[in-house]
């Protein structure tokens, strides 16, 4: 009896034991289980964090990207078009990084895009800085062409003022002198041949004006007509006909002349004489006389009639 009864204590015991040992296992098996979940937990946290970590710096490093392409204006309408189209890609990109703001692939793909970007921006700025580099040299250059146009300009205006005032001296100094003027009234006797001189209005036929031109070796040879304008006592032009076979151009004016005389001349002193005559009978008074040659008036004169 009392064999049997150390022996089922003795079962007990053991089958005790075993339960032990059981439970302990169970426990540490619990308890290794229970630290792998804290630590899958806490890499997951750390990998959800790193994530969000890298979607943050994507759409910070995006967000930048969009403002360096705000700042890019390009002149070329081709290149400025490309410009505004990656500026609409990046809004895709931005609104990308936070749809998939979990998908550690998707970020990856949008960094790489957005360095892409970053890398045809630079080529823009380096384009666009190389073209207003060209551009400020091509200014500075027309500038400088300009100037010299403007130097050219400059001396061509001064030689041509140059020539227009030799060209003024010159005709200036081609102008014929004339002296030595005299008026006479004349009548004719003996069938008009015969020529006397009178002081009378009412017997004058004709004013005879006798005149010199001087010597001007400038000037040019040749005939030369000699124009005789006289004003009367009451303010007309003395003509024999006042249509345009008596008019004439002096000192850009045109009036009618008297009487006019052809002379060859030779660049020496000459003489002519001419006679002039009006409609009707002269009335007395002064008699104002121009004498006119190469359109300019080189001589002047009068006589008085009684």
């Amino acid at each position: 009896m009392t064999e049997e009864k150390e022996n089922s204590n003795k079962k007990k015991g053991i089958i005790l034991w075993v339960i032990i040992l059981l439970l302990m296992g169970t426990n540490g098996f619990t308890v290794w289980l229970l630290n792998k979940e804290q630590n899958r937990v806490v890499e997951q946290k750390v990998v959800t964090e790193t994530i969000i970590v890298e979607r943050d710096n994507v759409k910070s490093d995006l967000l930048v990207l969009q403002n360096d392409y705000n700042g890019i204006v390009a002149k070329d309408a081709a290149m400025q078009k490309d410009i505004d189209e990656k500026k609409a890609r990046i809004e895709e990109l931005i609104i990308e990084a936070e749809k998939h703001k979990g998908d550690a692939y998707m970020l990856s793909r949008l960094r790489k895009e957005a360095e892409t970007l970053r890398s045809i921006m630079q080529g823009y700025v380096r384009t666009i800085d190389s073209l207003n580099t060209l551009n400020q040299n091509l200014v500075a250059e027309k500038k400088t062409v300009l100037k010299q146009l403007d130097l050219e300009k400059e001396k061509q205006n001064t030689l041509v003022k140059e020539k227009e005032e030799l060209k003024t001296t010159i005709a200036k100094g081609s102008i014929l002198t004339c002296f030595n003027v005299s008026a006479k009234g004349v009548l004719f006797k003996k069938g008009g041949k015969k020529e006397q001189e009178t002081t009378k209005a009412r017997k004058t036929e004709k004013i005879k004006v006798t005149f010199s031109l001087g010597e001007n070796k400038i000037a040019k040879s040749g005939e030369k007509t000699v124009y005789i304008r006289i004003m009367t006592p009451d303010g007309k032009e003395l003509a024999k006909s006042y249509d345009e076979t008596y008019k004439f151009i002096f000192n850009k004016s045109s009036g009618y002349y008297a009487g006019k005389e052809t002379l060859n001349y030779a660049n020496v002193e000459i003489t002519g004489v001419t006679y002039c005559e009006g409609q009707g009978e002269f009335v007395p008074g002064n008699y104002v006389i121009d004498i006119t040659c190469d359109g300019v008036v080189i001589g002047n004169g009068s006589i008085k009639l009684n």
